[in-house]
């Protein structure tokens, strides 16, 4: 049942379009942007639901602290590593996130890093406003055309194959690696399926958009960056523990990869400085849901599913437990 009565904790902070959704059924507390551990502690007890986002870890203490009342973790995200689900399953809590509703914002933000690496756009951009241009100069700021590339997609879900349609007017060859034949993408795009090591081999773009899981830890190592061709981009919107961070900088360092533009780091929010060093490497804020729509829609979506489960009616958008 929902009502006034029943506690919904906001771990750091909602948009007003899902936490007006919230203060109209229940009783709301927030922890505001700058609370950390302790207060979630001491905010927690006697919640039916917790809604937390990327940067909050919810783990067996929180859970324990929040009490047997407790019945959900809304993510305030699609991601979900900052979840102990095994946690969540032991104690018999539901766990949701907000897929979908990025899914546009998402693709759009990874073509926009595809763009801005290929044509070294941040670098120009920052070169003209420092006074460092001095006049057109046919060997200055040459980059990347796309026409025609060889787009890889290594994992086809929603935001992959969004960002594939995105890509198709560019592409010359779309390969993409995926656990299970996408049918749609081979059909309107002639995309081939093919494995890692192939679609390594043969792109000179590389797009990253797998959900986080330990086989994909360092995916793209020295080893993988070695199969690469001479002047290949890598673009990584999906999770920054994905890329090898100092293997990718030794190689834009060395000349072996053209450019690289990324959205997500391992270590959030620090950024290795190997990687801020290194030339032609686009890096932007974790931004891939940062659009009006998508963040309203995102807000919505968790309200909705603190909503349903604390109505007795179950989560609109479930994960599977560990």
């Amino acid at each position: 049942m929902s009502g006034k009565i029943r506690k919904v904790v906001v771990a750091r902070e909602l948009l007003p379009a899902g936490e007006q959704l919230l203060q109209d059924h229940f009783d709301v507390h927030s922890g505001g942007l700058g609370a950390g551990r302790s207060e979630l502690l001491e905010l927690v007890p006697g919640a039916s639901a917790i809604v937390a986002d990327p940067t909050v870890p919810i783990d067996a203490q929180v859970l324990a602290a929040a009490g047997e009342g407790l019945e959900l973790i809304a993510n305030f995200a699609v991601g979900y590593d900052n979840v102990d689900r095994e946690a969540c399953r032991r104690a018999g809590v539901l766990l949701t996130n907000t897929p979908g509703v990025l899914t546009n914002a998402t693709a759009e933000l990874a073509l926009g890093l595809t763009l801005a690496a290929a044509r070294q756009i941040p670098s120009a951009e920052l070169n003209l406003r420092e006074g460092l241009w001095s006049g057109w100069n046919p060997s200055d700021y040459r980059g990347i055309e796309l026409s025609g590339a060889t787009v890889g997609v290594v994992g086809m879900g929603r935001i992959g194959l969004r960002y594939a349609q995105l890509m198709a007017g560019f592409a010359g060859d779309l390969l993409y690696t995926s656990r299970s034949v996408k049918s749609e993408v081979e059909q309107r795009f002639a995309a081939r399926r093919v494995s890692l090591e192939v679609l390594l081999r043969e792109s000179d773009v590389i797009s990253l958009h797998l959900a986080a899981a330990t086989e994909n830890h360092h995916l793209i190592d020295r080893e993988a960056i070695a199969m690469m061709k001479p002047g290949a981009i890598l673009v990584n919107t999906g999770r920054g523990s994905q890329v090898d961070a100092d293997a990718l900088a030794s190689a834009l360092h060395e000349n072996r990869l053209g450019a690289a533009g990324l959205d997500v780091f391992e270590n959030e929010p620090g950024v290795p400085e190997s990687l801020k060093d290194a030339p032609r490497a686009v890096l932007t804020p974790h931004i891939g849901s940062a659009t009006f729509r998508a963040r309203d829609a995102m807000a919505e979506l968790v309200a909705k599913n603190v909503i349903s489960v604390l109505d007795g009616n179950g989560p609109l958008t479930p994960v599977s437990p560990a």
